[in-house]
């Protein structure tokens, strides 16, 4: 099979892209990752938050009690900026930080009733915008999808979203 040449599923063969073939996969996760950030970037920008408030709140949504260090080595944020978002987010009533109850030094957040509430309604917006996305790509498109992005992933990154992952929800 040469390269580019279609393979047995009528796609291109995978064994020897072309830096051509890499480019367009580079651009279309350029493209796919503006749609994706779109819409709650819309309802972001109306009060005045950005994607890291979302990308926050979403992972204490998803774990909540997380503690701040935690919180820093999945967004991969400085001290600094984590706390900036943080303290927003506390001052708005979206989040809430309690001391530990082991350790006094550790903050573990929680969302908010109101918090929960923008969550929701920015992860709606992204969970539609993937639904449809992988209905028409259909279970094996998908399956492979997320392989491809899983392999991307660098080894401590790919270890946490794995333990992610495992933790249900």
């Amino acid at each position: 099979m040469s390269q580019g040449a279609p393979g047995p599923g009528g796609g291109e063969s995978l064994l020897f892209l072309t830096d051509e073939q890499l480019r367009k996969g580079i651009e279309a996760m350029f493209f796919a990752y503006r749609g994706f950030t779109a819409d709650p970037d819309r309802i972001l920008e109306d009060l005045d938050y950005g994607r890291a408030h979302h990308r926050a709140m979403h992972f204490i949504h998803r774990s909540p009690g997380t503690t701040v260090n935690n919180l820093l080595s999945i967004l991969g944020a400085t001290k600094q900026s984590l706390n900036r978002v943080l303290r927003t987010l506390i001052e708005d009533g979206l989040v809430e930080s309690r001391i530990g109850r082991v350790d006094k030094r550790e903050r573990h957040l929680y969302l908010t009733p109101k918090g929960t509430e923008l969550e929701r309604t920015l992860s709606d917006a992204q969970r539609a915008r993937m639904r449809a996305a992988y209905r028409s790509a259909g279970p094996a498109v998908v399956q492979g999808f997320r392989q491809v992005l899983e392999a991307m992933m660098d080894p401590e990154l790919r270890r946490q979203y794995q333990t992610l992952k495992e933790g249900g929800a």
